[in-house]
């Protein structure tokens, strides 16, 4: 059973708040790709983005980077299955650019070090930022968020869910407890 710890409103306000200080901690802002990791994290960086472009009146290109091939779990698939691998999507060239890097939930910071890896393959960018709705902790390698929308200590037997509107029909962050 989940138990709801942040409703719609304020999962906006804490976007809001990442919009805010990636203003607040970069110049140029013309210099800025904002990359989402599918899923969530491209449905969050499009929030970023539109709230960005309401408060400067700028056109941040946005783009979606697929992980899956780059994760260090992959040798747990079985191989005799070609994956399907739909790609990243980078509007723009991503060298000397600043990327800010989203996800919904940050945990051991795997996810978000095969996501360095695969935007490597995609360019060379002067700086990459991270952002993130929720920090949950119990991280396994040495990866800092940048901006983070919210910090929910979890235990390790709990799991974050975040809902956004564009795929579950309503915005939301939840607690569930993990199948023994």
């Amino acid at each position: 059973m989940a138990k709801q710890v942040v409703d719609g409103v304020t999962m906006q306000r804490a976007l809001t708040r990442i919009t805010y200080e990636i203003i607040e901690q970069n110049k140029d802002l013309n210099e800025l790709v904002i990359v989402g990791i599918k899923t969530r994290g491209i449905y969050l960086a499009d929030r970023i983005a539109k709230r960005l472009n309401q408060l400067e009146n700028i056109d941040v290109p946005v783009g979606e980077l697929d992980i899956r091939m780059y994760r260090d779990d992959v040798h747990k698939l079985d191989h005799s299955l070609t994956p399907d691998v739909e790609g990243s999507d980078l509007p723009v060239s991503i060298t000397n650019k600043h990327v800010i890097l989203v996800d919904d939930v940050i945990f051991t910071g795997r996810t978000i070090r095969a996501a360095l890896d695969a935007l490597m393959d995609q360019g060379r960018p002067n700086k990459i930022s991270l952002a993130v709705l929720v920090d949950r902790g119990h991280r396994e390698l040495p990866i800092r968020p940048d901006f983070v929308g919210k910090n929910i200590p979890t235990a390790l037997s709990e799991e974050i869910n975040v809902e956004v509107s564009e795929l579950d029909g309503e915005d939301g962050i939840s607690i569930s407890k993990l199948e023994a």
